[in-house]
Parts: structure tokens; sequence; C-alpha cells
């Protein structure tokens, strides 16, 4: 039984649905247990989560021709959770391998369905050890940052949870019945997002033009088949302290600092003043009309802007600047005006890489997410088994050459980045992610938290 809430994708949820299909929007929340789950309850929980959201019990539907794309909600959940075997490795973390893994399995591109569901659950026992981990894999349309946050937080007070009416009770979950959510574009306030046809030619020509004098990250190998792999790195809760002190007094938020250090770890030093695009997303829900607050589906909106790297600036004068530009395209509502000019360059540059620099398919050399993540579960999180846990999303279809997942876990920066291999090799982006490591750590020192 199909809902009569099922829609039409809208414009940025349809670029995302383009972009899937080359392997970029596939988002990817995964956890390490300690001890085998209560797989009757796992199952009953991710049904009480498509059940309270509607996006998660739909199905993605597509004509033959990959064109158009509807949400085809279905009136009960569904989900199956599946089950694998996980090879031991001595060398990889399970975590790490079934995250990689998973990002690179695309079911919307490899399925001959033209109807796929949005969300799909397996659980992966390590051969010969205790380890199990659990993935849940998302078209991004369906989930973005801030509701991956919040689908977590949802499945692990239902796992820990003798019931549904204890968690209730406890307040810690709020079993209510979404309603179907409206694209991004319906929403946006009609006096931000207009724009004169003149001045919106200007801007698309000016967003393309600019992106062919941009550098990029040397890439290591452009012809063969693309698969997104991550890295990962941590500062402990002092040197966390420390850099949001230094944030705070430089009056940034902390996306700032990440895109200064990781500009400056990518910069040749012996090379000219260079020129570098950093795309940051930012949550748009409290701007939409009506605002909303964690409704499911994606609802961020990107803001590109481009900066000059002489080699000779400090973090925080970088910083500062970096994000002073970012703060004023917002400033003048960019990521609600532009969202309809940078869908379309994306769907362009998909349609056509030799529009990018060596068919790189790169439209920037960063993206980060304007608001950090904290979370500050982690003992509930071990009370129930779960030793830790990542979530990211695919970047080697089109985007950044480096995508930076941060969040805040009990009091320490925990930073995953995600980059298209072989375009990058592994050793390569863990040189520029050790030297940005140390460049956030150096510039923090001399503040107290």
């Amino acid at each position: 039984m199909v809902d009569p809430n099922s829609r039409r994708v809208g414009d940025t949820e349809r670029s995302w649905c383009r972009a899937a299909l080359g392997g970029t929007g596939i988002a990817v929340l995964a956890l390490r247990t300690s001890s085998p789950p209560d797989i009757p309850r796992l199952q009953a929980a991710l049904h009480k989560l498509q059940s309270s959201h509607p996006i998660l019990r739909s199905r993605l539907h597509s004509n033959a021709a990959a064109t158009s794309f509807s949400f085809l909600t279905s009136g009960a959940p569904s989900l199956k959770l599946q089950s694998q075997t996980l090879p031991a490795s001595a060398s990889a973390d399970p975590l790490h391998q079934v995250l990689e893994l998973e990002l690179n399995r695309n079911t919307w591109r490899d399925s001959p369905s033209d109807a796929e569901d949005l969300l799909f659950a397996t659980l992966y026992e390590v051969q010969g050890a205790s380890t199990r981990v659990l993935a849940l894999r998302l078209h991004v349309s369906a989930c973005d940052r801030t509701t991956a946050l919040l689908l977590l937080q949802e499945l692990l007070v239902l796992m820990g949870e003798e019931d549904a009416a204890n968690a209730n009770a406890n307040g810690d979950y709020c079993d209510r019945r979404e309603e179907a959510n409206l694209a991004i574009e319906d929403l946006v306030p009609r006096a931000k997002a207009k724009k004169p046809v003149w001045t919106r030619g200007l801007n698309m020509l000016s967003y393309s033009l600019s992106s062919l004098r941009l550098s990029n990250l040397n890439f290591v190998d452009t012809k063969g088949p693309r698969f997104s792999q991550l890295l990962r790195f941590q500062l402990n809760q002092n040197q966390t302290n420390q850099l949001l002190a230094g944030c705070k007094c430089s009056g940034i938020k902390l996306c700032g600092a990440l895109v200064a250090a990781g500009l400056m770890a990518a910069h040749c030093p012996k090379r000219s003043s260079r020129k570098y695009g950093v795309v940051t997303l930012t949550d748009c829900r409290s701007n939409l009309e009506p605002p909303l607050s964690d409704n499911f589906g994606f609802y961020h909106s990107a803001i590109l802007n481009s900066h000059e790297v002489k080699g000779e600036e400090s973090m925080w004068e970088l910083a500062k600047r970096t994000y002073e530009a970012f703060a004023n395209s917002k400033k003048s509502n960019k990521h609600l005006s532009d969202m309809a000019d940078l869908t379309f360059l994306m769907c362009k540059a998909i349609e056509n890489p030799g529009l990018t620099p060596s068919s790189s398919l790169r439209t920037s050399v960063m993206a980060v997410f304007e608001d950090t993540l904290v979370d500050n579960g982690g003992a509930k999180q071990r009370q129930i088994g779960v030793e830790d846990y990542v979530g990211c999303a695919s970047v080697h279809g089109v985007g950044p050459s480096i995508g930076i997942f941060d969040t805040i876990r009990d009091g320490s920066l925990d930073c995953v980045c995600v980059y298209p291999a072989p375009l990058h090799s592994r050793e390569q982006m863990q040189q520029i992610l050790d030297k940005m490591k140390a460049i956030l750590i150096e510039a923090a020192k001399s503040y107290t938290a």
C-alpha cells in the first residue's frame, strides 16, 4: 500500500539521486559492538524508526532513463536486517572495513529494479571474534547529517530500554508520527530565494569560470574505477578544549579552523599563491517556512567560496578570513538564493566530467559542515555494548577531494575524512591529515580552555 503523501523529488534531492548513481551520496552509520545484539529487538527498533519517519520506509522510484525520481512511501515498515560475515584482519579495524564496504555498495545503481529502498541494515559478524558491526546505509536524500545523529540516538534508546513505554517515560525517545516532508525548495522563503534572471546567469558564469582557475590536490590516478576510502584523526579533550577556546577568541566556528588547517596542509610551501575552492554545508531547517526541527530528509544547502593561500599566513589568520567569507555569504542568503545554481552546476559536472580538471569530477578541494555535531552519550552507548561508531558519506562520484565529518564526542574532537580513490592515494591523504592535525594542535597550544 502506498501512502498518499508519496511525491516527486525536489531539485536538490534530484541532484543527489543523479550523484548517487555515480557513487556520491551514500550515507553510512556503522556501530561496533562488544556483544551480540538482541536480533528481534533490533529488528523491532528499526521498524519503529521506519514507522516514525515516513522517508525511512519509502522507496526511490526512477524511470528507465533515470531522469525522473519519486518517493513512494509505504504504509508499513518492511526493512529486513541482513547478516554477513566479515573476514578477520589483523591490520584493519572492523568498523573501518565495514564503512568502506558499505560506502561502495551502490544498490541504487547496481540493482535492476526501478524502485529501491532508501534504508538498508546489515549486521556483520567478524570471523573468529566476538566483534559485530551494525551498518545502516541510506540514500542521502533520506537522511542528512543532522538527522543521522538523531537516528543513532533514537536507535540506541530503543535498543537500551526494556520497552518503548520506558523510553517515552524517560523522555529520551518520542514515538512521533512524522508527516511526510516537502522538498527543501518548497519551504524556502520566496524573498530569500528570489534572484533576477540576469543576476542568476552572471552568478552561474562566475561559478563556472572560477572553478577552472581553482587549484586542486595532485591526482594520483585519474583513469581507474573510483571508490570511497576514509581516514580518521582525533584530538584529546585538552587539545579540543584549547582549539575551541581559540575559535571562541577569534569569533569563529570550528569549521573555520578545520578549513584553514586543511588548506595549509594541502598547499605546497614551494608554490606561489594559490586559490582553493571550499564547500561549506549548512543546515537550513531553521530558515525555512515553516521552520523544521529534526525532520528527516535532506535540508542542507551549500556555499562555495574560493580562498587564496600564500603559505605565509598563521592558521588563525587564515581561519578567520575563510570563516568570515562563509559567514558573509550566508548573511547575504547565498545558501538559499544560490541553491538552484549549485544544483544545476553539480548535475552539469556529472553529465560532462570534462568540465572539471582531468575529468576528476572534483568540485572543491574540501567540504566541511558549518556546525560540528556534539554527542555526549558515550557512557550510555557503552552500557548497551556500543564501543565505537562512525557516520559519513561517499564522495567518489562527484564532490570534494576531502570531505570532513567532525563530531565532538564526550569532549574530544573526532574527524572522519572521506576521499575518492585511486584519484588520491591513502598515503597521500594520510600525509595531509597528519599535517592538518599537527597544525590544529600547534595553533591551539597558546589558548587555555
